[in-house]
């Protein structure tokens, strides 16, 4: 089982990125991926949910409009666009699968079956 996290890297205040989450190993129709990030020193942070089934999406209340989640499930993998970027956006962003309904892991508690090792977004001001 592998989850792969890439796409992040420098980028300036007000920028765009888009993360991937390559995912292998399991069957990936059957799970909810989730992005949740976390910057130095503080608690990780729930970022966006899909459920791969049927698409449905979850958002952090102050990043719904700035974050879009999609997925390709032929290709087992979701992304992250990540627009208007600001410093504080700066963390280790992080996937993550759990197996079933989505709300442990799409509500904030942030449980989940596999994650993957991540992927450095720095913006700079």
């Amino acid at each position: 089982v592998q989850l792969q996290a890439s796409g992040g890297g420098l980028v300036q205040a007000g920028g765009s990125l888009r993360l991937s989450c390559g995912a292998s190993g399991f069957n990936f129709d059957d799970y909810a991926i989730g992005w949740f990030r976390q910057a130095p020193g503080k608690e990780r942070e729930g970022v966006s949910c899909i459920r791969t089934s049927d698409g449905t999406t979850y958002y952090t209340d102050s990043e719904e409009g700035r974050f879009i989640i999609s997925k390709d499930n032929a290709k087992n993998t979701v992304y992250l666009q990540v627009n208007s970027l600001k410093p504080e956006d700066t963390a280790v962003y992080f996937c993550a699968a759990l197996r079933g309904p989505p709300g442990p892991l799409c509500n904030g508690r942030l449980m989940y079956d596999y994650r993957g090792q991540g992927t450095l977004v720095t913006v700079s001001s």
